[in-house]
């Protein structure tokens, strides 16, 4: 999947208020929020997006208030979230579902490169349907209504042999680039986690809308440079294989990919000062692990063509 809509989904749930019975306690400031809320709820409806603003206040008229259109009603595209009640979501219960789900992701990866080892046929099946299946489920968790773990949980999994399938060819035709990319991919992510951290990598609402805008285009791009290179139009890796202008395109994709992360690390932080639902936390360790996936593809493939 090349974009990730799960934060851009969650921020706009946020802006419309739609977790305030679970935001009542003052929050602080941590990381680049203190700099201003863009997931201000109704309250703050009449500032500009993005403005400073306290985080968790509530209406002390809002059980009086009819309610808007939210969790659970039939219109569409209306947005995703468990029922108010339970208790509020921690940093340590998006680890904890992270390393769950990654870890399946893992064993499903494992699976599908012995069978590609074993079986190119099925191998290729695994690849072109875990991709497709892949890119339609995110999509449907995204926008669901509610938040599905049993979809969220079979993502990781077919994600997983899609990565393992994918990586097996990969491996033959490049030998060692595998590890390669596997481990870029953790200095990765480990540089954006500390470059967010310590203020280094900005998150805010002007590059959130730049990302969007930029991250839906490249998945246009590469939709289309997908049926391009399946039709034989173009060959192997499509634009990408042209030379300098493919380069270009490999490190604007890491690039893209990197930031999706930082974008993850900063929602999920404020998720957890905001005091949102426990279940939200399976969302936000979906999104985390949609990002990973991300960007070690795209790692891969600039590795691959690198040696090309």
């Amino acid at each position: 999947m090349a974009t990730n809509p799960v934060f851009d989904r969650f921020e706009k749930d946020m802006q419309r208020g739609e977790y305030a019975g679970f935001g009542n306690r003052q929050q602080p400031q941590y990381g680049q929020y203190g700099q201003g809320d863009p997931y201000a709820g109704p309250q703050n409806s009449q500032q500009a997006y993005g403005t400073p603003g306290q985080y968790g206040q509530m209406n002390p008229n809002a059980m009086q208030q009819p309610q808007a259109p939210g969790y659970g009603s039939p219109e569409f595209g209306a947005p995703m979230a468990p029922e108010a009640t339970g208790r509020r979501m921690t940093l340590d219960d998006v680890v904890a579902k992270s390393l769950g789900l990654f870890g399946l992701l893992l064993i499903s990866a494992g699976a599908g490169w012995m069978v590609t080892a074993n079986n190119r046929p099925a191998g290729m099946a695994i690849w072109m349907g875990g991709m497709i299946a892949g890119i339609v489920l995110g999509f449907v968790i995204s926008f669901k209504k509610t938040i599905s773990v049993p979809l969220i949980v079979a993502y990781a999994v077919i994600e997983g042999a899609f990565l393992g399938a994918i990586s097996q060819f990969f491996n033959t035709m490049f030998d060692g680039v595998v590890p390669q990319a596997v481990l870029a991919t953790l200095c990765v992510f480990a540089g954006m986690f500390a470059g967010w951290k310590f203020g280094l990598i900005k998150v805010n609402d002007r590059t959130r809308r730049i990302f969007a805008f930029a991250a839906l285009g490249y998945f246009l791009f590469a939709m289309v440079n997908l049926v391009l290179q399946f039709t034989g139009v173009l060959d192997q890796f499509g634009f990408f294989s042209m030379g300098t202008f493919g380069m270009i395109l490999c490190l604007l994709a890491v690039a893209l990919a990197s930031y999706s992360l930082a974008i993850a690390f900063d929602t999920i932080q404020y998720a957890a000062n905001a005091g949102v639902p426990e279940k939200t936390s399976w969302l936000l360790a979906h999104g985390l692990i949609v990002s990973i996936a991300w960007l070690y593809l795209e790692l891969l493939r600039l590795l691959a063509i690198s040696r090309d």
